[in-house]
C-alpha cells in the first residue's frame, strides 16, 4: 500500500504541465485530489418502478439512521445524493472500511448494499462511469452496440434505458437491440452473468476485436406493408454505439494507486492508433442522425482529443456535439485544441509539429516510430469545436478522471453521402483474424470498487504503424481487402476457432414447445416463435431462449460462428428433474419470470399473504401442511410442478409492499420450496423484514419438513444445489471500463 508521500511521479507531472490541462492556479488541488480514496459510489438500478421504491427506503431508512453517526469521536457523514444523476437514483458516501467493519448502523448499511448489489438491483459504479450512457440518450426501439463492454456496469445502463417501459412485475420486450462487445472471452462471459440481473430479449453479447466489428446483415422486405418478401441482405446500422475504448486509464489513480509507480507517457502513445481505429469503425456503422459517445478514464490529450480530431478528419459526416446544457449540475472543463506529444519516455515535448518530429528521423526510424501525424492537434484543430469535448477532473466534484465526447452523424438529408467511407464499411465485411495479443499490465488495485479482473489484452500494433488523419484505410481493412478478394461471393465467412453451442430457433408447432406452453399456462399471445434452444442436433431439450424479432433477424441472417456471439435473448423456462415417481417438467425460471409473467393465464397464478413468505424464506422445502388457510388448500390441489404465487401490494404487521411481488414455486407431492437463488432470498427477506431470516443467513444448514410418506413418494428429493441453478456469478462491486480493458 502506497504511502500519500509516495504517491508522485515526475513524469507524470511534466508532461501534464506541459499540455496546460489543469489552470496553474489549480495544479496543487488537483494533484491532492488523485492522492485521496474516491468514495464509494452507487446507482440504483433496474426498473424504474423498483428503482424509486428502493430510493425511497434508502431515504426514509437508512439516511435518517446515519444522519448522527459518530465514531471514534468524529462525526460521520451519511450517504447524500450525486447532484447531476437523473430522478435521484445515484448516491455516494465517504466511510473508511474500519466504520463498516465496526460502526453498527453503517455495518447494516453496507449489508444492504451487498445484497442489493448481488441481485442486480444496485450498481457499485464509480461516479464518472455513469456518465456515457446518459449521453448516448437509448430509447426503447434503438439499435445500440457497447463496443468495448466489459466489465458491463456501463451495458446495464443502456440496458435499463433500452427496458424504461418495465414495470414492477414485468420486463417488456423493446423492438430495440442491444450487442455488448469484448474482444476478450472471459470478459465476454462476465457480460453474460451481468446481464441475467436485468434479463432482456433484445441482448446479445459478442466477443469480436472492436476495430474490425464485422458488417452484420438484416433482411430487406418489400415497402408494401399487405407481403413480405426478402430481398438482399442489407447492413445493419446502429442508431447509438459506446466506444468506451481501452486505454493508458491514469484518470483511475485514486483507486488504482499502482499506476503512481509506472506511468509512462508511452502507454497513451501506443493506444492512440487503436482508439482511432475503433471509433472509426463505429463511425462506419452509424445510422445517419446516430449518435456515438467516445469515452476513456484518460487524462492524456493524446488519447482523448487527438483521437477525436483524427476521427472527426477522416469522416467529414460526423460533428461533435454540444452538451454543455445536459445535466447542468454536472462540473466539466471543455475539451483543450492545442497539445504536445511526447516522443519518449523522457517526456521530450520540444517537437511542436509532426513536421519537426519527423525531419529528425532516419528512414528506418521513421519506419519503427510508433508516432503518427495525429499525435499532433492538426491543422484544423479549432474548426473541429472540440471545446464541445468535456473533461472531468478528480478535484472538481470528488470524482475520478474521465473524457467524454459526443458525435453525431449529419442526416443525408443535409450532407453527401460518402462514398468512400460506404466502401469501406462493405470492405470490413469479412472477419479477420485476431493479431496476436499482448499484455498492459493495470493491475487493479485491493479494495478499489471494480471487480478484481485481468487486464484484457491489446492489439499487438498499439500505434507502431503511423495513421494519417486523412486516411481511413487501416491494416485490419487491408487485411480484409485480400481475405475478400479470395474469398469474393461469400457473405458469411464462418470462425471454425468459435466453440459455442448454435442458436436453433424452434418452429411454433415443437412438441417439446407445445407441451411446455400446456404445463405453464402460457396464453396464446406468448411469442413462441422467437423461442430458441442451444443444445446440439438430437439432444432433449433442457432450456428455452426468448429474443425479439430483432434479435431474431440477426441471428437467422448471420453465421453465428463469425459473429462470434456468446449469448442471445434471455433463459426464460427450464426443464426440472422432479424427483423418484415424477416426471421431469419445465418451470420458469426466477430471473425470467417478469419476461414470461405477461403471457402466464392470470387464474392459475395464486395470491397469498407474507406469513407464507415468511415460512417459503426460512424453510427450504416446507410440507403444504405447515401453511396456514386459504394457501395450504389451494397449494394442495395443485399437481406438481411450476406454479407462480403472488403477494399483494400493501403493508402488513412487520412489512410493506409498493407493488405486487411475484416468485415462482416448485411443488413437489406434499412440500414446496421458492425457485429463486440463496442471494435473491436474503436480498428480499432484508428488504421486507429488515433482517436476513434465510436458511443461508442462519447457518446454511438446510432446514427441511418432511414426514416418512413425502420420503417415500420422491419429495423433497431436489437437493440444496437446485435453487443453485439460477444463480448469477458473485459480483458484489461492480466497477467501470477503466483500464483493464
Amino acid at each position: 500500500m502506497l504511502e500519500k508521500s509516495d504517491m508522485k511521479n515526475e513524469r507524470f507531472t511534466s508532461y501534464y504541465k506541459a499540455q496546460r490541462i489543469i489552470p496553474e492556479e489549480e495544479w496543487d488541488q488537483f494533484i491532492e485530489s488523485l492522492r485521496r480514496p474516491l468514495p464509494t459510489t452507487f446507482r440504483i438500478a433496474g426498473s424504474r418502478e423498483i428503482a424509486h421504491a428502493l430510493n425511497d427506503a434508502i431515504k426514509k431508512t437508512y439516511v435518517p439512521m446515519l444522519s448522527d453517526v459518530v465514531f471514534e469521536g468524529d462525526s460521520v457523514p451519511p450517504p447524500s445524493l450525486i447532484p447531476w444523476y437523473p430522478e435521484g437514483l445515484a448516491w455516494q458516501f465517504n466511510v473508511s472500511k474500519k466504520v463498516l467493519r465496526k460502526q453498527q448502523a453503517f455495518k447494516k448499511f453496507h449489508s444492504f448494499l451487498v445484497h442489493e448489489t448481488e441481485v442486480g438491483n444496485i450498481s457499485r459504479q464509480e461516479a464518472v462511469s455513469m456518465l456515457p450512457p446518459l449521453f448516448l440518450d437509448v430509447q426503447p426501439h434503438h439499435k445500440v452496440v457497447d463496443m468495448c463492454a466489459a466489465p458491463g456496469s456501463k451495458t446495464a445502463q443502456l440496458l435499463e434505458a433500452l427496458h424504461s417501459q418495465d414495470t414492477a412485475t414485468a420486463t417488456s420486450i423493446p423492438p430495440g437491440l442491444l450487442i455488448a462487445n469484448d474482444s476478450d472471452s472471459k470478459r465476454a462471459h462476465l457480460l453474460i452473468h451481468q446481464s441475467a440481473r436485468l434479463p432482456s430479449p433484445a441482448f446479445m453479447v459478442t466477443n469480436l476485436d472492436a476495430s474490425i466489428f464485422p458488417v452484420l446483415r438484416l433482411p430487406v422486405t418489400s415497402a408494401d406493408p399487405r407481403r413480405t418478401v426478402k430481398k438482399s441482405p442489407n447492413q445493419l446500422l446502429f442508431d447509438r454505439i459506446l466506444c468506451d475504448v481501452p486505454c493508458s486509464g491514469d484518470g483511475t489513480l485514486r483507486k488504482n494507486i499502482g499506476i503512481w509507480k509506472r506511468w509512462q507517457p508511452m502507454d497513451g502513445n501506443g493506444l492512440h492508433s487503436l482508439q482511432i481505429r475503433i471509433l472509426q469503425r463505429a463511425m462506419r456503422m452509424l445510422e445517419p442522425d446516430g449518435r456515438i459517445v467516445y469515452s476513456t478514464c484518460s487524462l492524456n490529450p493524446v488519447e482523448n482529443e487527438a483521437v477525436i480530431a483524427a476521427a472527426l478528419n477522416s469522416n467529414p459526416d460526423f460533428q461533435l456535439i454540444d452538451v454543455s446544457a445536459q445535466f447542468p449540475d454536472l462540473v466539466r472543463r471543455p475539451g483543450i485544441s492545442s497539445w504536445t506529444p511526447t516522443v519518449d519516455r523522457s517526456i521530450n515535448t520540444a517537437f511542436k509539429t509532426w513536421a519537426a518530429y519527423n525531419e529528425t528521423l532516419s528512414d528506418e526510424q521513421r519506419a519503427e516510430s510508433k508516432i503518427a501525424e495525429t499525435h499532433w492537434p492538426p491543422v484544423n484543430a479549432e474548426s473541429l469545436q472540440l471545446q464541445h469535448c468535456m473533461r472531468i477532473y478528480p478535484h472538481l466534484q470528488d470524482t475520478g478522471g474521465f473524457f467524454v465526447a459526443v458525435l453525431e452523424k449529419k442526416s443525408r438529408q443535409n450532407s453527401y453521402v460518402n462514398v468512400a467511407t460506404k466502401r469501406d464499411a462493405e470492405e470490413a465485411d469479412v472477419a479477420v483474424p485476431e493479431a496476436k495479443k499482448v499484455k498492459l499490465d493495470l493491475s487493479v488495485t485491493p479494495g478499489s470498487q471494480d471487480v478484481s479482473i485481468p487486464p484484457t489484452p491489446m492489439s499487438e500494433d498499439d500505434g507502431s504503424r503511423p495513421v494519417v488523419s486523412d486516411t481511413v484505410e487501416t491494416e485490419a481493412q487491408d487485411s480484409s481487402k485480400m481475405e475478400k478478394t479470395l474469398l469474393r461471393g461469400k457473405s458469411k465467412i464462418s470462425d471454425p476457432s468459435f466453440k459455442e453451442m448454435p442458436y436453433t430457433f424452434l418452429e411454433p408447432y415443437d412438441p417439446a414447445l407445445i407441451s411446455c406452453i400446456d404445463q405453464l399456462h402460457l396464453t396464446a399471445d406468448f411469442p413462441s416463435s422467437n423461442v430458441l434452444v442451444r443444445n446440439p442436433a438430437g439432444d432433449a431439450v433442457r432450456s428455452f431462449y426468448l429474443t425479439n424479432d430483432l434479435v431474431k433477424a440477426v441471428i437467422l441472417n448471420n453465421d453465428y460462428t463469425r459473429m462470434r456471439l456468446m449469448t442471445s435473448g434471455t433463459k426464460v423456462i427450464t426443464k426440472q428433474e422432479a424427483g423418484r415417481g415424477l416426471e421431469a417438467q419445465f418451470r420458469v425460471l426466477g430471473e425470467g419470470l417478469p419476461v414470461v409473467l405477461p403471457y402466464i393465464d392470470p387464474s392459475v397464478i395464486l395470491d397469498t399473504e407474507f406469513a407464507t413468505l415468511r415460512t417459503l424464506l426460512m424453510t427450504y422445502y416446507p410440507l403444504c401442511t405447515s401453511f396456514s388457510e386459504p394457501f395450504r388448500t389451494a397449494m394442495e390441489s395443485r399437481s406438481p410442478g411450476s406454479h407462480i404465487i403472488r403477494f399483494p401490494a400493501g403493508q402488513s404487521d412487520d412489512s410493506t409492499l409498493s407493488h405486487d411481488l411475484l416468485l415462482p414455486l416448485w411443488k413437489s407431492n406434499v412440500s414446496v420450496t421458492l425457485m429463486i437463488d440463496k442471494k435473491a432470498k436474503s436480498a428480499l427477506s432484508l428488504r421486507l423484514f429488515g433482517e436476513d431470516i434465510t436458511t443461508a443467513a442462519r447457518g446454511g444448514k438446510m432446514v427441511v419438513q418432511a414426514s416418512p410418506l413425502a420420503q417415500n413418494t420422491g419429495d423433497v428429493a431436489m437437493d440444496e444445489g437446485v435453487e443453485n441453478e439460477d444463480e448469477d456469478a458473485n459480483l458484489e462491486d461492480e466497477g467501470d471500463n477503466d483500464a483493464e480493458q
